[in-house]
């Protein structure tokens, strides 16, 4: 069950983009987010109070089957060691393991919520790295996404890792993408990352909440 906790002392540094695991400092920054009628409709969410965003960050981080990081700007994050994390917050993503007859698919998704990180292919980068992730921690060999059918840009992006759309629901309004991991595409998704650099993320510190 402790499987998805893995990523709980480890951050992931890319090129772009580095993945740290969601803690109770970054709530108030991604609360302000949630708070944009934009997001709350690509991500079917519903406003929620601070108090219960961070009951929500707690329950996410004690759940087995859930797997969340938040995406920081590489270049705001290196350069600028003494600064607060909360500044180079760009967005999250995660991976659920949503269907406990197929432990080896992982649904994914990925959120880059702050508009000066958009269109800088922080999500592409990210996604990869949650899928090299997925691939050679967690033993994942598929994965889905689901896209609200508004949501060009998103779509766009599964379609060019070689995700393909397996379904479409005109009640959820939303499409399913899905990536079947062949050796062919291992090795492909291992070389698109071979650049990534796992690290401890700040050893001994413990939740202040």
């Amino acid at each position: 069950a402790a499987t998805m906790r893995l990523n709980e002392n480890i951050l992931l540094l890319g090129k772009k983009v580095v993945l740290v695991p969601y803690t109770s400092e970054h709530v108030p920054r991604y609360h302000e987010w949630m708070k944009s009628e934009e997001l709350q409709r690509l991500t079917a969410s519903e406003p929620l109070t601070l108090e219960q965003e961070y009951s929500m960050q707690q329950s996410w981080r004690e759940d087995a089957d859930k797997c969340t990081f938040i995406v920081m700007d590489a270049e705001k994050w290196q350069a600028q060691p003494r600064t607060t994390e909360e500044s180079c917050m760009a967005g999250d993503v995660n991976l659920f393991l949503t269907d406990p007859g197929e432990p080896s698919l992982g649904e994914i998704e990925v959120m880059i919520a702050e508009p000066s990180c958009r269109g800088k292919g922080f999500g592409t980068e990210a996604v990869l790295m949650m899928m090299s992730y997925g691939v050679t921690k967690l033993g994942l060999t598929k994965f889905e996404a689901k896209i609200g059918q508004g949501n060009e840009p998103s779509i766009r992006m599964f379609r060019k890792l070689h995700f393909e759309q397996v379904a479409v629901s005109s009640v959820f309004q939303e499409v399913t993408l899905r990536l079947t991991v062949t050796e062919h595409e291992r090795q492909w998704l291992l070389e698109q990352t071979s650049h990534v650099e796992e690290k401890r993320y700040r050893d001994g510190l413990s939740e202040s909440r």
